[in-house]
């Protein structure tokens, strides 16, 4: 017979990760930021850059995929592996941080070349994966740690928006890489 005592679930201990949020928020949109109005490493040649963005362009396919499964595996209440999903998709979020962020202290930006309704397609979709993109920092490091802290009812609340909006912008970002890519 199980002890009666080893049935009692532990309380979570909440932890405030609110001044986390702030600063990791703060650093990754301004570093991001600036890194927009850099010129670039000049003569450059350790490797060919140009697979930076191919790369963010895969670790964005892994996100959005790894988001799905999560949406599904919560739909069916498999809080495990939703967690699991959940967890890939910073990873693989993370790693698209790192490529982007090198590929654009050692790259200038590169310009859109298209014209006519597909120029005006490619900025709407950039614009708005940007703004997006710089939202879903907060929203996503919020989502979890809501999750963290046992704040259910919560965290269904931000993870409303969350959950659109990072599709969105993982999905955009393959989408800005297949515009641009024939400008490299």
């Amino acid at each position: 017979m199980k002890n009666a005592s080893s049935t009692i679930e532990t309380p979570i201990k909440k932890r405030n990760y609110k001044p986390f949020i702030i600063i990791v928020s703060v650093i990754l949109i301004g570093a991001i930021g600036i890194l927009s109005g850099i010129p670039g490493v000049e003569n450059f040649d350790a490797f060919d850059i140009t697979i930076l963005p191919m790369l963010n362009a895969i670790f964005n396919t892994f996100t959005f995929l790894f988001l799905v499964g999560a949406l599904i595996a919560i739909k069916k209440r498999n809080i495990k592996v939703h967690k699991g999903f959940i967890y890939a998709a910073f990873v693989t979020t993370f790693f698209f941080l790192i490529t982007y962020v090198m590929y654009h202290f050692l790259a200038e930006s590169t310009s859109f070349g298209g014209s006519g309704f597909m120029k005006g397609f490619y900025f709407f979709i950039l614009i708005t994966h940007i703004l997006l993109a710089a939202a879903i920092v907060p929203l996503a490091l919020t989502s979890v740690a809501r999750a963290w802290n046992g704040e259910i009812e919560r965290h269904r609340k931000i993870v409303r928006f969350t959950m659109p909006i990072w599709l969105y912008v993982s999905f955009t970002g393959v989408l800005v890489y297949i515009l641009i890519s024939p400008y490299y």
